[in-house]
Parts: structure tokens; C-alpha cells; sequence
């Protein structure tokens, strides 16, 4: 499964960071993916962070 995040929509707020620290990071003020694809036992965390984020920046694909 692959992550995105959109740096148009991103405002930077931290939430999926927090939410699953091992797949998003925020080094610039944005949020950015670190694995791609995530692997099988973080998906579950990173879906949790984009259905978490406010401003729906994250999207995946299968």
C-alpha cells in the first residue's frame, strides 16, 4: 500500500504524525511519507492517520 500526501492540502498540524510516526514526518513544516511502499503491519496505523487528517491530505493506493 502506498501513501500521499498532498502538499497543497497539508497545513502541517502534526496529527498523522502522531498518529503513526513510523510512516509520517513532518521535516519541513508538511507532512511527508518515509516508507513507500508501508509496509503490511504499519498499514493499519497509517490508514488511522489519513482518516484522521483534518484537512484530507492523505490519500493511499492498493
Amino acid at each position: 500500500m502506498k501513501f500521499n500526501v498532498d502538499q497543497d492540502l497539508c497545513i502541517g498540524c502534526g496529527a498523522c504524525e502522531e498518529t503513526c510516526p513510523e510512516v509520517f514526518e513532518l521535516p519541513a513544516g508538511t507532512s511527508e511519507v518515509k516508507l513507500d511502499p508501508v509496509p503490511e503491519a504499519l498499514q493499519a496505523s497509517a490508514r488511522r492517520a489519513e482518516e484522521g487528517c483534518p484537512v484530507d491530505a492523505i490519500s493511499h493506493t492498493e
